[in-house]
């Protein structure tokens, strides 16, 4: 298949709300395609490309000059060749290859296909294409029954492979992908409750309550010496947590598949902020901060396989095995005791807690109702300093937001000018699009390649689960999943949230 029916396919998907009208865009194409082109398809519909990472990054991608094709050529398989080549180009003179490598495929590309691969190479595809989307898809492409693909690609982890199975193999062929230790399973995912009493009306009953850490998602598995560490994208990070290999080779079990979150403690037996946290879980040599993992349920135990069993089942094994790595919860029906356990998770320096529906079963991949995370909102007025051009279904709409806070007594600049703390796409209605792509251009103070600049007097309220440690901003601090509220035109700039507000946030 040309890479230009898969583009097309994208381009039908973004320029759409509508689910259904997705699901038959990527269908249609997923037919089209040769058994050996579909893992590497689903790579760049989902902007993850089977090679992982292929050292290619913005920087690579923003310093590229090529003169692109004017009529497409180039096939899925041909693209795929050339990130097996980015991705084993290693040692010296590696720099000069890859750059060499990524050229030839820019000029063969069209301009539409070439942003397209930008975009999958910089994880940026933001077509609406989700996972969820994509198996409906081959699903319907494959006329196999949605549930089975859905459970398929939860056990084997692997989307592409799933998707193979089910479009050129047979029914059978389907149900028999079954869960293997040591073999990652995609997570089971949670929607969010505004409060702890609100997430036990909406489960309908006692529920377990538990810690909601600031920390990791990892997924361990042990047969017998050999252990496994996953994490949330089903990366294998064993060799990087040494210390938890060690705490799950002392649990009482021979095979196992676990699931967890991990943090690093302070001397205080406290959480260290997230930064520290994800700074360890991404070392490569053993550091002086050691990483501590909580349990909160259990896959597999001893050759039974315990996904299909509801949560309170899996609660009590999970209790004899983890022991003190069990992840802090209780089971309650009482939203006043929920609420006190919520408050003293936070105290403890928590994010907040999960509720659960005691009689779930582990479906992973999916944000049903059975798993609800409650975390306080927090919410600040900022000032846009720059908006930069959208794509996908965004092309030619400013959309990604630069957010300043204000800087009173010039601590990182100008007295009484702003510090950028973050950016932010989301939460933007198709209203809220049309009304910045026609605003802020009249208060334009110049332009960059990606960016329109504006005057700083814009105030925009803005959602965040918290903030981070940053070098990247002046200000030494960035907003963690910032989204939009709302517009504040009866603020001034000068009323907005300051530098020093959102510093005071940080965890000494």
């Amino acid at each position: 298949m040309l890479l230009h029916e898969l583009v097309s396919a994208t381009d039908a998907v973004a320029s759409t709300s509508s689910r259904l009208a997705k699901v038959a865009a990527l269908a249609d194409a997923l037919r089209a395609l040769e058994p050996d082109e579909i893992g590497p398809a689903i790579g760049f519909l989902t902007a993850s490309p089977r090679q992982g990472r292929v050292g290619v990054g913005w920087r690579s991608l923003s310093n590229l000059s090529a003169t692109h094709a004017a009529e497409p050529t180039l096939t899925i398989g041909a693209v795929d060749e050339a990130l097996d080549r980015l991705g084993a180009t290693d040692g010296p003179g590696s720099v000069a290859t890859r750059a060499t490598v990524l050229a030839g495929l820019a000029r063969a590309a069209t301009p539409g296909e070439w942003d397209f691969l930008s975009r999958v190479l910089r994880g940026e595809l933001r077509t609406g294409a989700l996972e969820g989307v994509l198996l409906d898809a081959v699903a319907k492409a494959s006329g196999r029954d949605a549930p089975t693909v859905r459970r398929a690609a939860m056990l084997s982890g692997d989307l592409g492979a799933t998707a193979r199975i089910a479009l050129t193999g047979t029914a059978e062929d389907l149900a028999e992908v079954g869960l293997e230790v040591g073999r990652g399973v995609l997570p089971m995912l949670a929607s969010t409750a505004t409060s702890p009493a609100e997430a036990l009306e909406t489960l309908g009953g006692a529920a377990s309550v538990e810690y909601k850490l600031d920390g990791a998602r990892i997924q361990v598995h042990r047969d017998d010496d050999d252990v496994r560490v996953f994490t949330r994208s089903l990366a294998d990070i064993t060799h990087r947590v040494p210390e938890i290999v060690d705490a799950t080779r002392a649990l009482p079990a021979r095979r196992v598949i676990l699931d967890g979150e991990t943090l690093s403690l302070d001397e205080d037996g406290g959480p260290r902020p997230f930064q520290d946290t994800m700074a360890r879980f991404g070392s490569e040599t053993a550091p002086e901060v050691a990483l501590q993992p909580w349990f909160f349920d259990i896959l597999h135990l001893d050759g039974r396989d315990l996904i299909d069993e509801p949560l309170s089942t899996r609660l009590e094994i999970l209790g004899r095995v983890a022991g003190d790595a069990r992840m802090p919860g209780i089971v309650t029906d009482d939203p006043v005791r929920a609420e006190e356990f919520s408050r003293e998770a936070l105290a403890a320096g928590h994010e907040g807690v999960m509720v659960k529906g005691l009689d779930a079963a582990y479906a992973a991949g999916r944000r049903g109702k059975s798993w609800l995370k409650v975390k306080p909102v927090l919410t600040y007025d900022l000032v846009v300093l720059a908006v930069e051009w959208g794509s996908g279904r965004r092309t030619g709409q400013l959309s990604n937001l630069h957010l300043g806070a204000l800087d009173p007594d010039g601590a990182f600049g100008d007295p009484g000018g702003f510090v950028m703390v973050g950016k932010t796409f989301k939460g933007l209605t198709d209203a809220t699009l049309r009304w910045q792509t026609e605003f802020f251009p009249t208060i334009e103070t110049h332009r960059s390649p990606y960016a329109v600049h504006v005057r700083p007097e814009t105030v925009v309220e803005i959602a965040i689960d918290g903030v981070q440690r940053s070098t990247r901003y002046p200000g030494g601090v960035a907003l963690r999943f910032a989204r939009v509220k709302s517009y504040r035109p009866d603020k001034r700039a000068a009323e907005a949230d300051t530098i020093e507000t959102l510093r005071a946030l940080l965890r000494s």
